[in-house]
């Protein structure tokens, strides 16, 4: 069985020195290795390429017996990690909440609501509602912010307008 800690800290090594981090990381009953890893630029398949090899070099295939996927976290992918919600500020987003809601909006902030855990995000949406002013025949758009938590929603994926 694969050692997570072990691999954890072999990918977090590897990304030292890079503005690469590491979103996700899935080790299944039968050693299927999933690595997601995430960019302040850009991630192209050569630096997934090198840190692949470099997982190769400590866990070797042969005593180990793993199939290996190293990726990175693809556009329509929901955010999930603090890091994440800080590059994409400014950006429009879709957020889906665990009560049914889809809320489209621009990300205005994001913080940690808990140091020990990169997943616990506290992040503000400002989204456009029509508003009907007292005595105005018609509504008017206002900008109004919305707080929310990573664990209440389903996913926030970028707001891909085709």
């Amino acid at each position: 069985m694969i050692d997570k800690e072990l691999l954890t800290h072999t990918i977090t090594q590897a990304l030292e020195g890079t503005d690469l981090y590491l979103v996700e990381l899935r080790i299944s009953a039968g050693n299927e290795i999933n690595v997601e890893i995430d960019s302040d630029s850009t991630v192209d398949i050569d630096k997934c390429v090198a840190l692949t090899r470099r997982i190769e070099e400590v866990f070797d295939r042969d005593t180990e017996d793993y199939e290996l996927e190293v990726g990175s976290a693809g556009l329509t992918s929901p955010l999930k990690v603090l890091r994440q919600y800080e590059k994409n500020i400014g950006n429009e987003m879709v957020v889906l909440t665990r009560d049914g809601r889809k809320l489209h909006g621009v990300l205005s902030s994001a913080r940690s609501s808990d140091p020990t855990d990169p997943r616990a995000v506290d992040f503000t949406l400002t989204v456009q509602t029509k508003v009907k002013e007292p005595g105005a025949k018609r509504p008017v758009m206002r900008a109004e912010e919305i707080e929310l938590t990573s664990g209440g929603c389903k996913s926030v994926v970028y707001d891909l307008k085709f």
